[in-house]
């Protein structure tokens, strides 16, 4: 392989679109009626799409196509001397973060199309290969803090595309129809959803990347009306397929968030509310190859294949997200050294309370210095983080982040010791098994799968997560399952799933009030 060329590809995501989907695209397009009196393909390539386009659309009066290397520009420029309408055709080569998109579509006749597959890398994976090809500002979302240290600044390049196009064609009568990735697709709709952007409509058509691209995404072609009417609303439609897509959900914003499958949310709204359970995080650590160890008789072995002979003092059993989404009730395979109870808890004590675990971790001190993330600076040596009293609780009800199942399951104490979870899993903690299994049946209920399914989009990267989650009222679920006295009793238990000493008030929809105090 050319690296050279690879790396290239990479960067300028120049990933032709073969000819039977631009066909099959511009079809579709065609088939709903659209008839553009101008047409521009902003990354055109080889000039797949935009030849499709033309052959497919004679209305149009003006086309213009532009792609930032030369090499394409001329190998399109070639293919349409040919061609009858090769006069109408300007093509040029050009930066789209450097072009004056404004000025190029306020000079263009409506209806205007603008179709195209810009590249599909992030700004992170740019940012690795030292690339310049990005916009001015990389942050453009405007996060601050946590989330931009943590990644959620990182964003891919075709969403800050698409979103520019659609500022600029807002209250126009024209069409953007992109190639891109589901998930690009979405945060460019609650973009314009937020803003109010006048969208006439919204549809997504499924497409099998690794077939067409060889790309291991969840990609789709985003059809969108920029025009001055009313529209659909704040809504998308969602087809399987792009030739004849059958029609699959609809998704979009309500109430200030956005919604995966709009009927299961008209249908089960009304289970959101204050949750007297918080979920939460399993301990992150990111030096599994020293924290997580197999128990062998003689002592623990890491992932270097070492055997040491540690203390049990900080060793607990531990699950992972595999773990959690295969069994009902899983059982530990592996240990983690856990090194505090709670985040920023000195770390020095193990020194004197295991000293042999003290040795393990100096000797392994260079792995936890390379760790990239920032949660871990100025804090103590071999700290790790999503750590409290509820990960030492002795029962959980546990639910894997990453894998594409609603599946909720019992995790009890193991060799004596409660059972911790690795940060790819979120848990409510229990102080019983009774309460474990009350709270399991519940979850793993209809009712919670249909409520869930209003939020959880199964192509994200970790489709559920804590806010998701924490949106469900256990409280509100029991009740509609006729068991809220059970519930109630529970709760009203010392330490029974609201943390120690915290307070907390819930109110009824029947107007009681109940206070809890942990």
């Amino acid at each position: 392989m050319d690296v050279r060329n690879s790396t290239r590809k990479i960067e300028f995501g120049d990933f032709q679109t073969p000819t039977d989907l631009a066909n099959r695209i511009c079809d579709m397009l065609s088939g709903k009626g659209l008839r553009p009196y101008s047409i521009v393909e902003p990354t055109c390539g080889e000039g797949n799409l935009l030849l499709a386009a033309l052959e497919r659309f004679p209305s149009a009066a003006r086309v213009i196509g532009v792609d930032i290397s030369h090499e394409h520009i001329e190998r399109a420029q070639k293919r349409l001397t040919t061609r009858s309408y090769a006069d109408k055709t300007q093509l040029f080569q050009g930066d789209f973060f450097e072009i004056k998109w404004g000025e190029i579509l306020d000079g263009l006749p409506d209806p205007v199309l603008v179709i195209g597959n810009p590249p599909w890398v992030t700004s992170a994976e740019l940012a690795r290969l030292n690339s310049t090809n990005l916009p001015n500002r990389s942050n453009f979302h405007g996060l601050s803090g946590l989330d931009a240290r943590t990644g959620k600044s990182n964003f891919d390049i075709s969403e800050w595309m698409l979103i520019h196009i659609l500022d600029l064609l807002s209250g126009r009568d024209a069409t953007m129809a992109m190639l891109c990735k589901t998930r690009v697709a979405r945060q460019v709709l609650v973009y314009a959803w937020k803003r109010k952007l006048p969208l006439g409509f919204s549809r997504m058509y499924l497409i099998d990347a690794a077939e067409v691209f060889d790309a291991s995404v969840d990609a789709c072609l985003l059809v969108c009306g920029a025009t001055e009417s009313k529209g659909e609303g704040q809504i998308c439609q969602v087809y399987q397929g792009i030739s004849g897509g059958r029609y699959q959900t609809t998704f979009g914003y309500r109430d200030a968030r956005l919604v995966a499958d709009m009927d299961c949310y008209e249908r089960w709204k009304h289970l959101e509310d204050v949750n007297p359970y918080r979920w939460r995080s399993g301990i992150k650590h990111d030096c599994a190859s020293v924290m997580e160890l197999a128990r062998e008789e003689g002592g623990f072995r890491n992932k270097f294949g070492e055997l040491y002979d540690l203390e049990t003092r900080y060793m607990y059993p531990m699950l992972k997200s595999s773990d959690v989404a295969n069994e009902s009730a899983p059982l530990p395979s592996r240990w983690m050294l856990v090194t505090q109870t709670f985040i920023g808890k000195d770390t020095t004590c193990i020194k004197s309370i295991a000293p042999k675990t003290w040795d393990y971790l100096m000797g392994h001190s260079d792995l936890f210095d390379k760790r990239q993330s920032s949660v871990y600076k100025g804090k103590p040596p071999f700290s790790i983080f999503g750590v409290g009293e509820y990960s030492f609780a002795p029962w959980k009800v546990a639910i894997s982040g990453l894998y594409k199942r609603l599946h909720f399951a019992i995790v009890g104490p193991f060799a004596g010791k409660p059972v911790v979870l690795d940060d790819t899993c979120y848990f409510l903690p229990c102080q019983s098994e009774d309460e474990a299994r009350y709270l399991a049946g519940l979850l793993n209920s209809t009712a919670a799968a249909e409520f869930f399914r209003a939020f959880i989009f199964w192509d994200a990267k970790r489709p559920i997560t804590v806010g998701v989650l924490n949106r469900l009222s256990l409280l509100a679920l029991a009740r509609e399952l006729d068991s809220e006295d059970v519930l109630l009793k529970f709760l009203s238990a010392s330490g029974s799933g609201v943390p120690p000493r915290q307070l907390a008030l819930f109110e009824m929809q029947e107007g009681h009030i109940y206070e809890f105090r942990r």
